[in-house]
């Protein structure tokens, strides 16, 4: 009886020995992380937060010590808006203040293949010159900047707007979505769309980025309600701001503020539609007809295409074919191909902004079979707010 006593005491001592080496290993493993994840910065094993570190250093000295601050935009979001926000999110740098009060004016651009293509970069001069120079925004409103880029571009995109936003008088934002995520998650919605209004006879993955417009209430946070979309060939001649005031004159149900098309581009895509329907507005100038729309400008309450039924209904592939087949149309132009169809039907959808919005410089179809009817469509009376240097057009000097 002693002995077994005497064996289950040294059990009891030898289990409390290895619970308290098992603590110390703990101990020890924990003290390893908290070293490299909450030590010097020098330690810190991740790119990511090294270039962000790297470009807040840069940009503080650039900026005559400006307030700029760097993360990656979770800090307001919960659940799967946060795991979405901390892949699409990858670099920000900041001249803020105070987030929870700033009223934000967001902007979207394409930016792929930049690095590559040294005219879209002089676009891209001109675009954020212009827009810096006359943009004035009031205390507590600041101008997001949303980059839809691949890696090299987005290398390229920082120094450059460095350079362009050094002497900013307004409090700005900018972001760097990665083009890869976004278009994963893009073409199961738009796969069908691809089929009618693509280049290629065929829905290629890739193409889908060309609908981004179409589907980005599916892609950005629910907390993002209301963002313009614009090509990088612009040149602004006044406050970009006051885009954005255009979004109060939306009527009851309309999803999408946008310009008509300053050429006969749908007369011509639609023209198997018009000889079938010789009494149709459809593709005929304005102001009594129905020209198209223009997709370098676009004012997107992402809010109201969340809400609106009838607008996430015609995305459904039956209903596409169906308007696809119904008026004989096979585009090329993507999203802008898709809102012009769609508002031969639903013309409620839209706002139609002023063509000195998006005053389109392009003359190709003059020279290409419709020279005797172009200048009803090209006209465009009224002041000229943004140049839209389409098909590679000279801009204005102003």
């Amino acid at each position: 009886m002693r002995i077994a006593r005497l064996s289950c005491i040294i059990m009891a001592r030898v289990s409390t020995f290895r619970s308290l080496q098992f603590m110390l290993l703990l101990a020890a493993a924990l003290a390893v992380v908290a070293f490299y994840y909450f030590g010097s910065e020098n330690h810190n094993f991740s790119s990511t937060t090294r270039r962000i570190k790297l470009s807040q250093a840069s940009h503080n000295a650039n900026r005559n010590n400006a307030d700029l601050t760097a993360d990656t935009k979770t800090s307001q979001l919960d659940g799967s808006e946060e795991e979405e926000a901390a892949e699409n999110y990858a670099f920000q740098f900041i001249k803020s203040s105070d987030e929870t009060r700033d009223q934000r004016y967001n902007i979207l651009m394409m930016f792929t293949k930049v690095d590559k293509n040294r005219s879209l970069q002089d676009k891209f001069r001109v675009a954020m010159s212009s827009m810096v120079k006359y943009a004035q925004f009031l205390e507590g409103e600041v101008l997001v900047l949303h980059f839809v880029s691949d890696s090299a571009s987005k290398e390229l995109g920082e120094k450059m707007l460095q350079e362009f936003l050094t002497n900013a008088s307004f409090k700005y934002e900018v972001l760097f979505h990665d083009v890869e995520a976004f278009t994963h998650k893009l073409f199961p919605i738009v796969e069908a769309l691809q089929k009618h209004f693509s280049a290629g006879s065929l829905a290629y993955y890739s193409d889908a980025i060309f609908f981004l417009s179409v589907a980005m209430h599916h892609i950005l946070p629910k907390n993002l309600t209301r963002i313009v979309q614009l090509d990088l060939d612009l040149k602004y001649r006044t406050n970009i701001r006051d885009l954005f005031q255009e979004f109060d004159h939306f009527p009851p149900g309309a999803v999408l503020g946008i310009a008509r098309e300053m050429q006969p581009v749908y007369r011509h895509t639609f023209w198997q539609y018009r000889k079938e329907n010789p009494q149709t507005r459809v593709g005929d100038p304005p102001p009594d007809g129905l020209p198209g729309f223009n997709s370098g400008v676009m004012l997107l309450d992402l809010a109201a295409m969340r809400a609106s039924a009838l607008y996430n209904q015609l995305l459904d592939t039956r209903n596409v074919t169906k308007l696809a087949d119904k008026y004989r149309v096979k585009g090329h132009l993507g999203d802008q191909d898709f809102f012009t169809m769609i508002s031969m039907e639903h013309p409620e959808l839209f706002y139609s902004l002023a063509c000195g919005w998006n005053r389109q410089l392009c003359t190709w179809w003059r020279d290409h079979g419709y020279r005797d009817v172009f200048q009803l469509y090209y006209r465009c009376d009224g002041p000229i707010y943004i140049y839209h240097g389409n098909c590679n057009s000279p801009i204005p000097e102003d």
